[in-house]
């Protein structure tokens, strides 16, 4: 779409101005989110935390529900240091990204034995922490402690570049952009300026059609100004997602039990329960090899259909085998019997089952 160049007041130049604005229209527009405190109150570092690291790669809507419950269940991060490993690994579920939630667990024992229960209130002694990146050392730092920190996400990141209708490419521009952030962030309510920038990119900044007429920052952009809002931030085309193959395999034993395995702790999925299934490789195997890997010995049949799902770099899609085996089936070499269990059919809900593990289930027992 070709770019139309607006007629409109005269720009300001993005500084002091711009954060003074973006705070008043945050003051009367913040949104309402669990893990906020009210203004001029500072918010439990430790709630601050836990929505920053559920939140990456997650919407909000999504987090809410889960940050709820693990705060009813763990509301300290002693208490959350103190869980299960695979308790987390189980509350977590669902919200993919697993290693998240292993090194959310890490963090708060780290916390609780080197810090004695206390986040640390710098964005470095933050950062030192198990998962803790820039990012959420940044947000942290600014919202829990008030530090002019500049946390830059991906709504932050789209108003930056369109404020100063910056065109560089993503992801080669992120520093560029962070530097450009760096400069807006003022020195009082950087945690308030922080959220006020998400809230806008959320809200207002959206990546498709844009409420340019709602936003307090219309005076400010740039890009708006040359009409080129909807076409930054500028990103390379994303890279084929190869796809996988393999197959699972659901045993169901005579009593109502599933058997699932643990996955290793460090890869994907690290830590978390599966069905037991071979290797994922470039094609399907022919159906006596994809056997050499079956955790019992029994008559399988194949289930109609493919399991299908999407991680961040490939596409994996599942063929499901199922039997009924008897209650004193023994499990091969190939199963890792050390690592298995059988779990009863009304206890899977609860158990540290990623998404794909729970959409082979559903797919094996659809007609049971």
């Amino acid at each position: 779409m070709k770019a139309v160049a607006r007629r409109q007041l005269p720009l300001r130049p993005a500084g002091p101005d711009t954060a003074a604005a973006l705070l008043d229209w945050y003051d009367r527009e913040r949104r309402d989110l669990p893990w906020r405190g009210k203004r001029g109150k500072r918010v439990d570092p430790y709630r601050v935390w836990l929505s920053e690291i559920m939140l990456q790669q997650t919407t909000v809507k999504a987090v809410i529900p889960f940050y709820e419950r693990f705060l009813q269940r763990w509301p300290t991060v002693d208490a959350l240091a103190a869980a299960d490993t695979e308790d987390v690994l189980s509350a977590w579920a669902g919200l993919g990204y697993y290693s998240r939630a292993r090194n959310l667990h890490k963090c708060a024992k780290a916390v609780v034995s080197e810090h004695g229960g206390q986040f640390p209130r710098t964005e470095e002694g933050l950062g030192a922490l198990p998962g803790i990146g820039p990012y959420t050392a940044a947000a942290v730092a600014a919202i829990a402690f008030g530090i002019p920190a500049t946390p830059v996400d991906g709504n932050i990141e789209r108003v930056v570049s369109r404020l100063f209708a910056f065109k560089q490419p993503l992801p080669g521009a992120k520093r560029e952009l962070k530097r450009l952030a760096a400069s807006l962030t003022p020195q009082r309510r950087a945690g308030d300026f922080a959220q006020a920038m998400m809230d806008l990119g959320a809200t207002v900044c959206t990546p498709k059609r844009p409420s340019c007429l709602m936003c307090p920052l219309q005076q400010d952009c740039h890009a708006h100004a040359l009409g080129i809002e909807a076409q930054l931030p500028v990103k390379l085309a994303k890279a084929h997602r190869p796809v996988r193959y393999g197959t699972a395999f659901l045993a169901l034993r005579e009593d109502g039990h599933v058997l699932l395995r643990k996955r290793p702790e460090a890869g994907l999925l690290g830590g978390m329960l599966e069905v037991p299934s071979g290797e994922w490789g470039d094609d399907w195997l022919p159906l006596d090899q994809a056997l050499a890997a079956q955790p019992v010995k029994t008559e399988w049949w194949s289930v109609p259909g493919v399991v299908s799902h999407t991680f961040t770099h490939f596409k994996l899609e599942l063929m499901v085998l199922r039997a009924i085996v008897p209650v004193n089936a023994s499990l091969t070499f190939w199963a890792t019997p050390d690592q298995c269990r059988w779990v009863a059919r009304r206890d899977l809900g609860g158990a540290a089952l990623p998404s794909v593990m729970r959409k082979v289930i559903a797919h094996a027992l659809k007609e049971h």
